[in-house]
């Protein structure tokens, strides 16, 4: 092992302090740079620095300010929800098999290797409702209640066939990894109207009734990957203090906190000066977020000045922290301060046996409270600016997986068609887009793309999918990609 030379500080110095070609023009951008482009451009440069500074080149007239997300992690069955299929009452336990053959069906691992591939019609009784005499299944009784409100989009398709891609293109607009979330994309788009909170946050919905199968998420649903870290969700916790470390250590007083992030201010000022990497702001703008939320969060978070009647709306169980219906209470009182983009996630959708019992249980836990959170948002003036999206990662097999009884039945992947509901935010309530054919196999009229959803949720919220881009690796990466997006006008109040 070679020795240190003994000026090996003084080396260590002058190589921090060293600047790269990279790192000068970096630089310039705060000092040579904006007084070239002062002299440039004149009154105009005036005008940036007084508040008037043009839009930036995506942005668009918004429909809504505000967007709130119902992750429903592990894909609802369409077949027994929203995609009513009488027809296949009489074909019940028929073999597909040949059939699949013939429409080039992609099997996963778990039903490839099955003799027969028996249509299994749901067992649950659906009923119309609403002006347009929507159908619903009796699962969803108060969604039912409230058809009119939303658009119910029958023909959402993906291209992926297992649960991690599927999430990762739903969530991010890609199937790799190190992309951007969708509410990252929002937050650095279009910033935050809450400096006390952050303009992206996540719920993690725990479960109130029984279930079987839950599947683990990773944080990539909702990082930031190549942008900022500032734009990664927040995650607020279920149980203890809503953020990890919100309240101050045992004897560290409010001020002498503050003069801690000062001083960690200051040497990241100096770390900043010599590296010049953004991620060193980056962590100086979280430490001071942070200090806001210890004062911001624990308001959010009391829910004693919430009235009966809210109870009644969203259901008992938004007394008990952290229950999908709690959830759904916090994310419109995130919103109604100002949060930009809220997701909750509640797993447990992956219904491959025993379907009956368990899509009870799920629907259980979200029904009324999703009923209460448009029907709350509705009441408070918030529907019509804050765009709610209620849906999975794909849809669920019409042939059954595993043993197939009059009672009990299980349901595999299925990428080619599935339903999500959108309402408020410029949405056309009372509307049921796209068709699928008598299987609930393929979508027959007016697809939609996972792309395209995107594409459209970013129009609703003032940004124009095909200009907001971001720079990394030599490339304009962008939420939607380079392959064809389009915004899907049929839903458009």
């Amino acid at each position: 092992m070679h020795p240190l030379p003994v000026d090996w500080q003084n080396t260590f110095q002058a190589y921090n302090a060293s600047i790269t070609r990279r790192q000068f023009f970096r630089r310039s951008g705060t000092g040579l740079g904006v007084a070239a482009l002062a002299s440039l451009l004149g009154r105009n440069a005036v005008a940036a620095v007084d508040g008037s500074t043009p839009p930036a080149p995506w942005k668009i007239a918004p429909k809504a300010k505000r967007a709130i997300y119902i992750s429903l992690i592990g894909a609802p069955s369409q077949l027994d929800l929203f995609d009513y299929k009488p027809d296949l009452r009489p074909r019940f336990k028929e073999d597909l098999k040949d059939w699949l053959a013939g429409q080039g069906e992609r099997l996963t691992g778990m039903t490839a290797k099955q003799v027969a591939f028996p249509v299994a019609p749901t067992s649950f009784k659906f009923s119309q409702h609403g002006q347009n005499g929507t159908w619903i299944s009796e699962l969803l009784p108060h969604t039912a209640k409230m058809v009119d409100d939303l658009c119910i989009i029958r023909s959402m398709k993906t291209d992926a066939i297992n649960h991690e891609p599927a999430n990762q293109l739903v969530y991010t607009g890609s199937m790799q990894n190190g992309k951007a979330s969708i509410g990252s994309w929002l937050a650095y788009g279009l910033g935050t109207a809450n400096q006390d909170l952050p303009a992206f946050v996540v719920l993690h919905a725990k479960h109130s009734s029984p279930f079987s199968n839950v599947q683990a998420i990773s944080a990539r649903l909702w990082g930031s990957g190549f942008l900022p870290g500032k734009h990664a969700g927040v995650s607020f916790r279920p149980q203890g203090d809503p953020v990890l470390y919100l309240s101050d250590a045992p004897g560290i007083p409010r001020e002498l906190r503050r003069t801690m992030l000062d001083g960690l201010d200051e040497l990241n000022r100096r770390s900043y000066e010599q590296i010049g990497d953004p991620e060193i702001q980056t962590r100086t703008q979280q430490y001071e977020m942070a200090f806001r939320m210890q004062a911001s969060v624990p308001e959010l978070a009391d829910l004693s000045s919430e009235p009966p009647s809210t109870y009644e709306l969203y259901g008992e169980d938004a007394r008990n922290r952290g229950t999908f219906a709690s959830s759904a209470l916090m994310a419109r009182r995130l919103v109604e301060r100002g949060v930009r983009f809220v997701q909750i996630f509640h797993r447990g959708w992956d219904q491959h046996g025993s379907l009956p019992r368990d899509i009870t249980s799920q629907c259980k836990d979200v029904d009324q409270a999703c009923y209460g959170l448009v029907q709350d948002l509705k009441q408070r003036g918030l529907l019509e600016d804050t765009l709610v999206i209620w849906g999975g990662e794909f849809g669920r097999t019409v042939y059954c997986q595993g043993t197939l009884t009059e009672t009990n039945y299980g349901r595999d992947h299925h990428p080619r068609c599935f339903t999500i509901w959108m309402a408020g935010g410029g949405i056309k309530g009372g509307t049921v887009y796209g068709e699928t054919d008598e299987m609930s196999y393929n979508v027959v009229k007016d697809p939609v793309h996972v792309r395209d959803l995107h594409a459209t949720i970013l129009h609703l919220m003032g940004i124009n999918h095909e200009r907001l881009s971001f720079k990394f690796q030599g490339l304009d990466q962008r939420l939607t990609g380079v392959l064809p997006s389009n915004v899907v006008k049929g839903i458009l109040a």
